[in-house]
Protein backbone atom coordinates (compact mmCIF):
# COMPACT_ATOMS: atom_id res chain seq x y z
CA UNK A 1 0.00 0.00 0.00
CA UNK A 2 1.37 3.47 -0.76
CA UNK A 3 1.71 6.06 1.60
CA UNK A 4 -0.84 8.85 1.74
CA UNK A 5 1.44 11.77 1.25
CA UNK A 6 3.16 10.55 -1.94
CA UNK A 7 0.83 12.05 -4.73
CA UNK A 8 -0.22 9.40 -7.89
CA UNK A 9 1.66 10.43 -10.97
CA UNK A 10 -0.44 12.39 -13.28
CA UNK A 11 -1.85 11.12 -16.60
CA UNK A 12 -0.93 13.15 -19.97
CA UNK A 13 -3.79 15.38 -21.01
CA UNK A 14 -4.48 13.29 -24.45
CA UNK A 15 -5.14 9.96 -22.20
CA UNK A 16 -8.11 11.49 -20.19
CA UNK A 17 -11.50 10.51 -21.17
CA UNK A 18 -13.11 13.26 -20.43
CA UNK A 19 -10.43 15.75 -22.25
CA UNK A 20 -11.74 14.00 -25.65
CA UNK A 21 -15.68 14.19 -24.27
CA UNK A 22 -15.70 17.65 -24.40
CA UNK A 23 -13.56 18.60 -27.49
CA UNK A 24 -15.77 15.72 -29.76
CA UNK A 25 -19.22 17.97 -30.05
CA UNK A 26 -17.25 21.55 -31.19
CA UNK A 27 -15.10 19.28 -33.45
CA UNK A 28 -18.64 17.38 -34.80
CA UNK A 29 -19.91 20.94 -35.32
CA UNK A 30 -17.18 22.52 -37.23
CA UNK A 31 -17.06 19.58 -39.58
CA UNK A 32 -20.64 19.77 -40.27
CA UNK A 33 -20.36 23.36 -40.73
CA UNK A 34 -17.69 22.44 -43.75
CA UNK A 35 -19.68 20.14 -45.34
CA UNK A 36 -22.32 22.36 -45.19
CA UNK A 37 -20.11 25.55 -46.80
CA UNK A 38 -18.97 22.74 -49.53
CA UNK A 39 -22.33 21.49 -50.57
CA UNK A 40 -23.83 25.46 -50.36
CA UNK A 41 -20.96 26.52 -52.78
CA UNK A 42 -20.85 23.43 -55.20
CA UNK A 43 -24.95 22.80 -55.61
CA UNK A 44 -26.59 25.12 -58.07
CA UNK A 45 -30.13 26.48 -56.34
CA UNK A 46 -31.57 26.65 -59.96
CA UNK A 47 -34.87 27.11 -58.67
CA UNK A 48 -34.80 30.63 -57.47
CA UNK A 49 -36.23 33.10 -59.38
CA UNK A 50 -32.95 36.14 -59.33
CA UNK A 51 -35.53 38.80 -59.72
CA UNK A 52 -39.15 38.34 -57.90
CA UNK A 53 -39.98 42.34 -59.22
CA UNK A 54 -39.64 41.61 -62.93
CA UNK A 55 -41.71 38.28 -62.44
CA UNK A 56 -44.22 40.34 -60.73
CA UNK A 57 -44.85 43.07 -63.15
CA UNK A 58 -44.71 40.69 -66.43
CA UNK A 59 -47.71 38.36 -64.62
CA UNK A 60 -50.14 40.30 -66.34
CA UNK A 61 -48.72 40.04 -69.48
CA UNK A 62 -48.56 36.35 -69.09
CA UNK A 63 -52.69 36.42 -67.93
CA UNK A 64 -53.68 37.78 -71.15
CA UNK A 65 -51.20 35.32 -73.16
CA UNK A 66 -53.38 32.90 -71.78
CA UNK A 67 -56.74 34.62 -72.20
CA UNK A 68 -55.68 35.34 -75.74
CA UNK A 69 -54.96 31.34 -76.04
CA UNK A 70 -58.35 30.66 -74.95
CA UNK A 71 -60.07 33.00 -77.24
CA UNK A 72 -58.34 31.33 -79.96
CA UNK A 73 -59.31 27.81 -78.87
CA UNK A 74 -55.68 27.05 -79.16
CA UNK A 75 -54.70 22.82 -78.54
CA UNK A 76 -51.49 21.05 -79.11
CA UNK A 77 -50.15 17.93 -79.75
CA UNK A 78 -46.31 17.12 -79.00
CA UNK A 79 -44.79 13.88 -80.75
CA UNK A 80 -40.87 14.06 -79.80
CA UNK A 81 -38.71 11.31 -82.11
CA UNK A 82 -35.66 10.84 -80.05
CA UNK A 83 -34.42 8.62 -83.07
CA UNK A 84 -34.18 11.72 -85.58
CA UNK A 85 -33.80 14.37 -82.34
CA UNK A 86 -37.14 16.51 -83.97
CA UNK A 87 -39.88 17.22 -82.08
CA UNK A 88 -43.51 17.91 -83.90
CA UNK A 89 -46.28 19.98 -83.15
CA UNK A 90 -49.67 19.69 -83.93
CA UNK A 91 -51.62 23.29 -83.48
CA UNK A 92 -55.52 23.50 -83.80
CA UNK A 93 -57.47 26.51 -83.26
CA UNK A 94 -60.77 28.36 -84.32
CA UNK A 95 -61.26 29.83 -88.25
CA UNK A 96 -60.15 33.57 -86.76
CA UNK A 97 -56.80 32.13 -86.12
CA UNK A 98 -53.61 32.88 -88.17
CA UNK A 99 -51.08 30.21 -88.03
CA UNK A 100 -47.85 31.59 -87.52
CA UNK A 101 -44.68 30.58 -89.60
CA UNK A 102 -42.32 30.35 -86.28
CA UNK A 103 -42.88 29.44 -82.80
CA UNK A 104 -40.93 29.66 -79.89
CA UNK A 105 -40.80 26.68 -77.90
CA UNK A 106 -39.83 26.08 -74.39
CA UNK A 107 -39.06 22.69 -72.21
CA UNK A 108 -38.70 23.41 -68.89
CA UNK A 109 -37.68 20.21 -66.35
CA UNK A 110 -40.11 20.23 -62.94
CA UNK A 111 -37.07 20.55 -60.95
CA UNK A 112 -33.66 20.90 -62.79
CA UNK A 113 -33.41 24.12 -64.37
CA UNK A 114 -30.14 23.49 -66.10
CA UNK A 115 -31.53 20.98 -68.16
CA UNK A 116 -33.89 23.71 -69.56
CA UNK A 117 -34.08 24.08 -73.32
CA UNK A 118 -35.34 26.88 -75.56
CA UNK A 119 -35.87 26.14 -79.47
CA UNK A 120 -37.96 27.27 -82.50
CA UNK A 121 -39.85 25.38 -84.60
CA UNK A 122 -41.08 26.23 -88.38
CA UNK A 123 -44.54 25.90 -89.80
CA UNK A 124 -44.14 22.56 -92.34
CA UNK A 125 -47.92 22.78 -93.17
CA UNK A 126 -51.15 23.82 -92.32
CA UNK A 127 -50.85 22.95 -88.92
CA UNK A 128 -48.11 21.52 -88.33
CA UNK A 129 -44.39 23.00 -86.51
CA UNK A 130 -41.14 21.29 -86.65
CA UNK A 131 -37.72 21.63 -85.00
CA UNK A 132 -34.64 19.85 -83.51
CA UNK A 133 -34.44 18.74 -80.14
CA UNK A 134 -31.58 16.98 -78.74
CA UNK A 135 -32.64 14.39 -76.43
CA UNK A 136 -34.54 15.60 -73.08
CA UNK A 137 -33.64 13.78 -69.48
CA UNK A 138 -36.54 11.50 -68.49
CA UNK A 139 -39.01 12.96 -65.98
CA UNK A 140 -41.69 15.54 -65.82
CA UNK A 141 -41.80 18.34 -68.13
CA UNK A 142 -43.69 22.06 -68.95
CA UNK A 143 -43.64 23.00 -73.04
CA UNK A 144 -44.70 26.40 -73.59
CA UNK A 145 -45.29 26.89 -77.10
CA UNK A 146 -45.76 30.74 -77.34
CA UNK A 147 -46.20 33.51 -80.06
CA UNK A 148 -46.46 37.15 -79.41
CA UNK A 149 -49.66 37.49 -78.01
CA UNK A 150 -50.57 33.98 -76.62
CA UNK A 151 -49.02 30.68 -74.79
CA UNK A 152 -50.02 27.05 -74.70
CA UNK A 153 -48.57 25.21 -71.68
CA UNK A 154 -48.98 21.68 -71.51
CA UNK A 155 -46.32 18.90 -69.45
CA UNK A 156 -45.10 15.14 -70.94
CA UNK A 157 -43.24 13.11 -69.43
CA UNK A 158 -40.22 11.60 -70.65
CA UNK A 159 -39.40 8.14 -69.71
Amino acid sequence: MKPVNEATPARPWHKEYFVWFIIFFPLLAVIGGVVTIILAVKSNDGLVVDDYYKKGLEINRVLERDKNAIGYQLSANIKINHKLEEVIININANDSFTYPAELSVSFLHATRAGLDKDIRVLLTDQNNYKGNLSNLAPGKWYVHIQYDNWRIIKTIRIN
